[in-house]
């Protein structure tokens, strides 16, 4: 009977870019890319194995993370990237057979690159980033003011579940409106109106002109989402020798790595 191996996994240290948290994270082992593959078979399920697989591979976690409960409360999703970019990082090493198409001739290419060249972040300046909330006075819907936070894991965990058996075909929507926590309508006259029920704020949300969309993501941007990770890399074109730098989505390279090994 197999009685086990004594592996030392490598490992690498994390500081979460909107929280501050300093985690180990350990590469991970065969078994464990067998359930990533296999939670790509439901999409709705892929965040949660995420998060479950990351929070098992954090073999040193913050004084205050002993539960996955404790980890979804207190992590956001700026903080996952930089934890599954560790993840990524520990694992493969390499951003493999990465595909571009060059922005000059058209053609299609592939490179391979050190994750750890294309690393950047930008930390939160400030100690409480899940506590605060921000108010955006919408231009065009007049008398209404959006609400916006940075969302944590814990909240897309019940955004899911909330959405139930749809959310493969809601994906955009509900991580759209995650950054939403509710819409206040002060009309001319009467009571303010309230919504913060999850399903009025995004039939709310849909029912926004254009332009207030843009103020809202404007003004996440300048309060939450600036502060986190940028992968990115510059590439010279097989064919033509045009360079380009590009962002690269680490979560779509993530499963990509994943199902490749």
């Amino acid at each position: 009977m197999f009685q086990g191996f004594n592996i030392k996994y490598p490992e690498y240290e994390v500081v979460t870019p909107q929280t501050g948290k300093s985690f180990h994270v350990r590469s991970l082992n065969v078994q464990e890319e067998e359930r990533l593959k296999g939670s790509l078979l439901t999409p709705s399920k892929i965040n949660d194995h995420l998060n479950k697989c990351i929070f098992d591979a954090c073999v040193v976690k913050p004084e205050k993370v002993v539960t996955f409960d404790d980890f979804l409360r207190t992590t956001t999703l700026k903080d996952r990237d930089a934890l599954l970019y560790g993840l990524y990082h520990i694992t493969y090493e390499e951003i493999r057979n990465y595909d571009v198409t060059c922005g000059s001739c058209r053609k299609d290419y592939a490179i391979t690159v050190k994750a750890s060249s294309t690393f950047d972040m930008n930390p939160y300046p400030g100690t409480n980033i899940i506590g605060k909330e921000v108010q955006v006075e919408l231009p065009i819907s007049k008398g209404v003011v959006a609400s916006i936070k940075q969302p944590t894991l814990y909240d897309e965990s019940i955004a899911l579940k909330s959405m139930g058996i749809g959310v493969s075909s809601n994906m955009d929507l509900l991580t759209e409106t995650l950054i939403l926590t509710k819409f206040q309508h002060n009309p001319d006259e009467g009571d303010t109106i309230v919504y913060s029920d999850r399903e009025d704020v995004i039939d709310a949300y849909k029912s926004l002109p254009a332009k207030d969309k843009r103020t809202i993501y404007s003004k996440y941007k300048d309060e939450f989402g600036q502060y986190g990770i940028l992968l990115r890399m510059t590439s010279s074109c097989l064919h033509c020798g045009h360079q380009e730098s590009m962002d690269i989505d680490l979560v779509e390279n993530f499963f990509r790595m994943v199902h490749s090994v």
